[in-house]
């Protein structure tokens, strides 16, 4: 039977065909043809708006112009040179795994993403992703972690959120701040949030602790932020008691956006206010309470072009990274670090995003 010829288009012809025209998407995901020009201007008034609201130096000409190369790379997927490869971390990976349809139980979640998938480390975490959940039922995930150092090799790191607003009521036994700050409640509502502090360390150094001595390679403070000042200020306090009770312990702070909300407004650590601090200024109290690894975060968005927020995203972490002395892994993911907001990211802007971050900005892992 005879072969049918395959007619191989050739690449000019397709290049021609769009008329000069570079695919890229919105931070929606949604697609669009930009040109070179309107690209670089993109990443010129992306790198300006960082600098301009975290007051830090706009990227240089050669770094605009490396980035423009990357959205011009006619590959669909693209990636680093070999010998250029960094640690890829995750958080809350046994939940994402059943979260896309594939429905398996967290130890063999957990052996997917490290055998299948070559995850570099790994995080076991529960269903309700929260540390203060978590305090009653931790004897039920200690011997979890244990059955899973036992099924892997690779780092196990134990994670969770802080979650402020679980202490909150109704879910919570203090007044809610959201509802005392439009009453004009003030003083209140600081209080309030004073007091969420002192009950979520306790419950942060009780679990880390606990599963800490269950083997876990370290452990993971996911969504640091969240809930404003209060929240950064908990996970602050918590990382420096659980380093001060464990020194050896590898502690990750990951952050849940781009600058910390001023929900109090006044709180302090080490004599630092919290309120509205950016990542390059969030690295330095993560530091000084212990932090083994930060995750910074820029938030996308959803109007403005993938360039737009990848310039953008950069500038934010390349003065962070030009001031940490720990290890960072920024964030990347949906609506973070200039991934489109989608439950499935579209690979071409993952990866024009991960290899933009590896090439421009002083990491260690993402």
């Amino acid at each position: 039977m005879a072969v049918r010829p395959v007619a191989v288009r050739p690449f000019t012809e397709a290049k021609e065909r769009t008329m000069g025209k570079i695919f890229t998407r919105y931070g929606d995901g949604t697609p669009v043809e930009l040109s070179e020009s309107e690209i670089m201007e993109d990443l010129r008034t992306g790198t300006e708006d960082a600098a301009d609201r975290g007051n830090i130096p706009t990227l240089t000409d050669d770094d605009l112009k490396h980035l423009l190369n990357i959205f011009k790379m006619p590959n669909k997927f693209v990636s680093v040179e070999p010998g250029s490869e960094v640690i890829m971390s995750y958080d809350a990976g046994t939940l994402k795994i059943r979260r896309v349809g594939v429905n398996v139980d967290r130890i063999q979640a957990l052996q997917i993403y490290e055998k299948i998938m070559g995850a570099d480390t790994m995080e076991l975490c529960h269903v309700d992703y929260s540390y203060k959940p978590l305090k009653p039922i931790v004897t039920m995930e200690q011997p979890i972690m244990e059955q899973a150092l036992l099924s892997t090799h690779i780092p196990l790191f134990y994670g969770a959120m802080p979650n402020l607003g679980l202490y909150s009521q109704p879910d919570g036994p203090f007044p809610n701040p959201s509802e005392l700050l439009p009453s004009g409640k003030i003083d209140e509502a600081r209080e309030s949030l004073e007091k969420t502090v002192e009950d979520a360390v306790k419950d942060i150094v009780f679990v880390g602790s606990a599963m800490y001595e269950s083997g876990a390679d370290g452990i993971n403070l996911d969504t640091v932020g969240a809930a404003g000042d209060a929240d950064f200020l908990a996970s602050l306090i918590a990382a420096e008691k659980l380093k001060k009770k464990y020194p050896e312990m590898c502690i990750e702070m990951s952050m849940a956006g781009e600058f910390i909300l001023g929900m109090h407004g006044q709180l302090e650590y080490k004599g630092v206010r919290l309120a509205g601090l950016y990542a390059h200024d969030q690295v330095k109290l993560a530091e000084q309470a212990g932090v083994t690894i930060f995750g910074p975060v820029v938030n996308t968005n959803t109007t403005e072009s993938t360039p737009w927020n990848l310039s953008r995203a950069i500038t934010f972490m390349k003065a962070c990274g030009e001031t940490a002395t720990i290890p960072i892994h920024p964030n990347m993911g949906m609506g973070v670090g200039a991934v489109t907001v989608n439950d499935h990211p579209p690979v071409d802007i993952v990866s024009r995003a991960s290899k933009a971050m590896v090439e421009l900005v002083r990491l260690d892992g993402l």
